[in-house]
């Protein structure tokens, strides 16, 4: 999916932006929204270059993680009858909020996502697809975190978590939703521990 003319500064009709940035983030230490790779914590850094692409842009966090937010950035907090299931919970809680809303949803975990990255990605995201996902083509998996959700997946989402089963690689999956292979590979690399996050700002450091 390779040689699409980028389509700078526009916007996904009908669609709002979902920055993930809920969970504990246990094997990072802390909490991975707030790590610096661009000279402000990476929540911010994702929620503005999603304001080129979407009609309005929120931040998708739990509770604890409210208040942690600075003023001036729009804040989707998981809705209490989604707690504690991981990133089904913001969408679903998006869902709820805007059932006529399509959700561009893209985590805190990529630093080496740019907006070019996204540029290509976005031609995809239109009426006949369901749903569209980054693909990791080496591991045969989708990337749940960095796709886009007609709201038309609202009630099958809504079906699964009365279900239990809150697996979006699952939903992804089990609904073909297309493909989206990214010439960026690096865009799909998510950083997950010090470690790793480390290295990743030594290479992002210009």
């Amino acid at each position: 999916m390779t040689g699409i003319s980028p389509i700078n500064n526009h916007i996904i009709p009908g669609s709002y932006g979902l920055v993930a940035c809920g969970g504990s983030s246990s094997r990072m230490g802390s909490d991975k929204s707030m790590l610096i790779y661009f000279e402000k914590p990476q929540c911010y850094h994702v929620y503005e270059m999603l304001q080129a692409y979407c009609e309005k842009v929120f931040i998708s966090c739990n509770e604890k993680q409210t208040n942690s937010i600075e003023d001036g950035y729009n804040i989707l907090t998981d809705h209490p009858s989604y707690k504690n299931i991981g990133p089904m919970a913001g969408l679903l809680t998006a869902f709820t909020k805007f059932p006529t809303k399509d959700i561009l949803f893209i985590g805190c975990d990529y630093p080496f996502l740019h907006a070019t990255d996204l540029e290509h990605f976005l031609p995809y995201c239109k009426g006949e697809n369901f749903a569209v996902s980054f693909y990791n083509d080496k591991e045969d998996l989708y990337e749940p975190l960095l796709a886009w959700y007609q709201h038309t997946s609202f009630d099958i989402l809504r079906k699964m978590h009365e279900a239990k089963q809150y697996s979006l690689q699952h939903f992804l999956k089990n609904n073909q939703a297309t493909k989206f292979y990214p010439s960026n590979k690096n865009s799909i690399t998510s950083v997950d521990t010090h470690e790793a996050f480390i290295k990743a700002v030594d290479s992002i450091k210009p």
